[in-house]
């Protein structure tokens, strides 16, 4: 729990205090940076971003909202701003359009249940192997729990896209796992 009084003081714009803050926040945000990102620089760049908001938004935080969720909400925002800009960018210089539409897909409780029961840092590691807008709908949906319509509010995409992400993720990981011999053949099957 995040003192108010440390709040009010980085408030007032004192550095110590706002050291501190960063010191208190860095594990639960550079969690959140280090799920989107794959890059540790590029998760630092966004950690450090998303902070400055943070600092510079205290005082439209509303005082009934947890400052841990409201600053775990700011930093999500903030890495969602900068995939949807490196899209945009990525987009424009290749000459494509900047969304596309796919089928729905369709989810795998067994594989969800896995998951759920999994390390996070080997969880992590696979999700590496993810394409990084797959795994940001991932992310949003599994992970932030976010809901589908929320998702492609957010990043400019359909919901069937959102959806499509989620399942070629959960594809994606389904190999990777049955590769590992981590899952077996029939997940109903002991």
């Amino acid at each position: 729990m995040i003192d108010e009084q440390l709040i009010a003081r980085c408030a007032r714009q004192e550095r110590k205090a706002q050291s501190e803050l960063y010191r208190a926040l860095y594990g639960m945000l550079m969690g959140i940076c280090s799920r989107y990102e794959r890059d540790r620089q590029e998760a630092m760049a966004r950690l450090n971003q998303g902070f400055l908001k943070i600092l510079t938004q205290l005082d439209r935080r509303r005082p009934e909202v947890p400052f841990e969720a409201w600053a775990r909400r700011i930093m999500i925002n903030t890495v969602i701003d900068g995939f949807r800009q490196d899209r945009q960018r990525r987009a424009t210089e290749r000459g494509l359009p900047t969304d596309a539409e796919a089928v729905d897909g369709m989810g795998d409780a067994a594989i969800n249940g896995f998951l759920q029961r999994m390390e996070a840092e080997a969880f992590a590691e696979l999700l590496l192997r993810v394409p990084p807008m797959s795994r940001n709908v991932f992310n949003l949906f599994a992970v932030d729990g976010y809901a589908h319509a929320e998702i492609a509010t957010l990043l400019g995409i359909s919901e069937g896209t959102s959806k499509w992400h989620v399942a070629n993720a959960r594809g994606i990981l389904k190999k990777a796992l049955t590769a590992l011999n981590a899952v077996p053949e029939n997940p109903l099957v002991p």
